[in-house]
């Protein structure tokens, strides 16, 4: 067997679920189903179901079901939406392609998701929503930021992008807020074999205008109700997902009986890890720490054949595109530490034990 240990390995994936696989595939192209059609609508269904919503709107990717989801909920110019500062720049995204303002908020110290407290100050009379974002698979305290929102009239979203699966308190990410957004990216715990998303809703007049949005602004062909996008999931990227999510379960087992490992047995007292409160049930998408001496840690690693990374390091308020905001360091002091000293271990759902155990033996010898 080989030593080295890759930070996510997919081909284990691939090569335990190959024939069924590549048996959807072969449907698709028989059929030639390829731009939405039936094998994508099959797993609207099926993921609306999974997650505990009616409706399912699979689209191209992540980042454009943030995009629908803000149009939905009626951001545009002259609007803000408060965003966690610690995020993929994506959830940012989402609000300026709308022509509304991110503001950035920080992240309490121990969960690194956005911070309640902190959502007061930045509420303005220009405020339109927050997004919250189950970061790493961990939930955000929703009720904590819904109690917020709802004093100040202002929408809830989620971004769901790392958290197919999670609960807070008993119930399905994605049918908390008004609206949930999931990307079907590579490396995500129900990914696609390319780009893909869902955005998930239960207010039927959300989800017929984002399935119109997302085919050209039109719900009969050439007749075009408004300015569109063409954000359709494709038909081969559909029959994937409905492979994949037979095994969610599954490989989401996998994934807690890793990072529970982790949480009990690394204890180094120079690595910090992630809170999971009590009310939440996380899935484990990245076990992300913190280490002072980030980067001879990741030597180290490295140095012993293990590969880790970086999630994320450089929060959204400081990055260059966001730039005309008049952002400075100091502004979010928890998401700013966070991103100087964040390390992702190796976590996949078909990595094995004697790879775990040189994860947490080799954490627990650094010094």
């Amino acid at each position: 067997m080989s030593t080295h240990i890759k930070r996510i390995d997919l081909a284990r994936d691939y090569e335990m679920y190959r024939a069924e696989y590549q048996a959807a595939i072969e449907q698709v192209c028989r059929e030639t189903a390829f731009s939405g059609g039936r094998y994508a609508d099959a797993f609207d269904r099926e993921f609306a179901e999974y997650v505990g919503v009616p409706y399912a709107c699979g689209v191209n990717n992540g980042t454009s079901a943030l995009h629908l989801a803000m149009l939905a909920l009626g951001a545009g110019e002259g609007d803000e939406v408060i965003v966690p500062a610690n995020t993929y720049i994506a959830t940012a995204w989402g609000v300026s392609y709308t022509g509304a303002t991110p503001v950035f908020v920080d992240c309490t110290p121990d969960t690194w998701e956005i911070d309640p407290a902190a959502l007061e100050a930045k509420i303005t009379d220009r405020t339109k929503g927050v997004i919250g974002v189950h970061l790493y698979g961990q939930p955000f305290d929703f009720a904590g930021v819904k109690e917020v929102a709802d004093r100040h009239g202002l929408f809830v979203a989620e971004d769901c992008a790392q958290a197919h699966g999670a609960k807070f308190e008993g119930r399905n990410v994605g049918a908390l807020g008004e609206i949930g957004c999931f990307s079907f990216y590579p490396g995500k715990n129900l990914y696609a074999f390319g780009e893909g998303g869902s955005v998930t809703c239960s207010r039927e007049e959300y989800y017929r205008h984002m399935t119109r949005l997302k085919n050209q602004g039109c719900d009969v062909r050439y007749y075009h109700d408004e300015i569109g996008y063409n954000y359709r999931l494709e038909g081969l990227q559909g029959a994937v997902l409905s492979v994949s999510l037979k095994y969610l379960p599954e490989w989401t087992k996998r994934r807690q009986e890793i990072g529970r490992r982790y949480l009990r047995e690394i204890t180094n007292p120079l690595i910090t890890m992630q809170a999971h409160p009590d009310n939440t049930e996380t899935v484990f998408h990245l076990f992300v720490i913190q280490v002072d001496e980030r980067d001879r840690f990741i030597k180290y690693m490295a140095d012993a054949d293990v590969e880790c990374n970086m999630h994320y390091p450089v929060p959204c308020h400081l990055q260059k595109a966001y730039r005309h905001l008049g952002g400075r360091r100091g502004d979010c002091p928890n998401a700013e530490q966070l991103a100087e000293h964040c390390v992702t271990l190796p976590l996949f759902p078909r990595m094995r034990e004697d790879e775990v155990e040189r994860v947490i033996e080799l954490c627990n010898r650094f010094c």
